[in-house]
């Protein structure tokens, strides 16, 4: 049986990365696109490019890096096109990509790090399915496609100087129910998962927006007492990629450690 194959977004590091690295362990083929750029709005450094090729070292030729900005449609459809064309198909899409800003009242945020919030949080994630989506639809039947997004616990919990960031994983949880609306008796799934606080650059990025001294300080908020580690949410991630997952669509899987704001 050949590989199933996947597309992950935001894959130079985090929980991206840890996405890649857990489906190439698992036997799959992995496009990994990041943007490997830093981005207006956003104000601490994004993943780098020897952050991307560097993923799942064990398997060579498993994983094939892009760099591409999900804000670009036909760039995410390039990075689609590559999968068809070099692996043969598409079996699971994940959109992982996502920033931090904030840090203030939402009439003092800015339209800059709205903007970057929106157009790489949400709009990357349409972006991703209506390029993924069709590939996987060109599948043959019984199909088992799978689309994951990653929201957040602050889909479900308002959080403090962060207005914009609750709204756009908010968005995304709307979004993949809408889509796996949409995809209803197709054989593809659309699904998300909301990790509470996980130990990644996002987080330190939060910490240094409340001016916390260190990023520990969130653990107190979920009861599992400590911070999330980003294979702990790929497991969750790749699980939905899984055929197992197959009574799964249309809903979110909180991975967030008990998660309380």
């Amino acid at each position: 049986m050949s590989p199933r194959v996947a597309i992950v977004t935001g894959a130079a590091r985090g929980i991206g990365a840890a996405v890649v690295n857990r489906l190439a362990t698992d036997g799959w083929n992995v496009v990994a696109v990041d943007v490997c750029a830093d981005l207006p709005g956003v104000g601490y450094p994004l993943g780098t490019r020897e952050q991307l090729n560097g993923l799942a070292p064990h398997r060579p030729g498993a994983v094939r890096p892009v760099v591409a900005d999900v804000r670009d449609a036909q760039a995410l459809a390039a990075a689609v096109a590559l999968a068809e064309d070099e692996y043969g198909g598409l079996d699971a899409a994940v959109a992982a990509a996502a920033v931090m800003a904030g840090g203030r009242p939402l009439w003092e945020t800015t339209d800059a790090e709205w903007d970057a919030l929106f157009d790489t949080g949400v709009r990357g994630v349409a972006n991703l399915a209506r390029a993924a989506v069709p590939a996987m639809l060109r599948r043959p039947q019984p199909r088992t496609g799978r689309f994951v997004a990653l929201a957040s616990a602050a889909s479900h919990h308002p959080l403090w100087r962060l207005a914009g960031y609750n709204a756009a994983k908010h968005a995304v949880v709307g979004l993949v129910r809408g889509l796996a609306a949409d995809l209803r008796g197709t054989g593809v799934n659309a699904t998300a998962v909301s990790p509470g606080s996980t130990r990644t650059a996002m987080l330190d990025a939060s910490a240094a927006l409340y001016d916390l001294p260190d990023v520990e300080e969130f653990a107190r908020h979920q009861a599992v007492e400590r911070l999330l580690e980003p294979d702990e949410i790929a497991a969750a991630v790749c699980w939905l990629c899984s055929e197992d997952s197959s009574a799964v669509t249309g809903t979110v899987l909180r991975a967030d450690g008990g998660f309380r704001a």
